[in-house]
């Protein structure tokens, strides 16, 4: 999808797209981050998903639709990677009135964050995102990630649509609890939104 961003990281920090040699330190990165995830209600299983994250990491550097922000080393294989960044447009479902690209996975190594690689990686993931014709842009953070969602609504990023969840059935074999009877106003998963 894209070429050589151009956007600057913070001095000392480059942008630039994914190399296929990247996708097991992506991997690595975002096992991290789904582990991270979990003490904010993630259900994603960490290690068990670093194989489908690493074919993602190598099927999204092909196609360009993967950032990372490196560090240090002169060369692409000695530079250690601080953070990384999927997007794509959307693509299928249903017809819209606008095109939208959907950022996924932004992450920066915790000893990094603040310092601005995650605010350059997700400006260079918009950046190929408008120049690949997207209108808006989309990304979803967890409800209880509140460190995310400032940083989203930092960039501009605003509320459009929130999903629900409950625990039905069992899990691990303890029956799901529920703590309220009041009827919930539903939507089709496919509402187009």
């Amino acid at each position: 999808m894209s070429d050589e961003p151009s956007v600057t990281g913070p001095p000392g920090v480059r942008i630039a797209p994914a190399a296929t040699d990247d996708a097991d330190a992506v991997a690595d990165l975002w096992v991290a981050l789904a582990a991270d995830q979990r003490q904010h209600g993630s259900t994603l299983l960490a290690t068990a998903n670093r194989d489908a994250v690493r074919e993602w990491a190598a099927s999204r550097a092909v196609t360009g639709e993967l950032f990372v922000a490196r560090d240090g080393g002169e060369t692409d294989a000695t530079a250690a990677l601080l953070g990384f960044v999927g997007f794509t447009l959307e693509h299928g479902g249903y017809d819209r009135d606008c095109t939208r690209g959907v950022v996924s996975n932004l992450y920066v190594v915790p000893e990094r964050r603040g310092e601005g690689v995650g605010s350059a990686l997700l400006h260079a993931a918009e950046q190929a995102l408008s120049s690949a014709g997207a209108d808006a842009v989309v990304l979803e953070a967890l409800a209880n990630n509140e460190r995310a969602r400032a940083f989203y609504a930092e960039h501009g990023y605003d509320i459009h649509r929130v999903e629900l969840r409950k625990s039905v059935g069992t899990t691990n074999g303890t029956p799901a609890e529920t703590t309220d009877d009041t009827p919930a106003e539903t939507t089709d998963d496919h509402d187009g939104s």
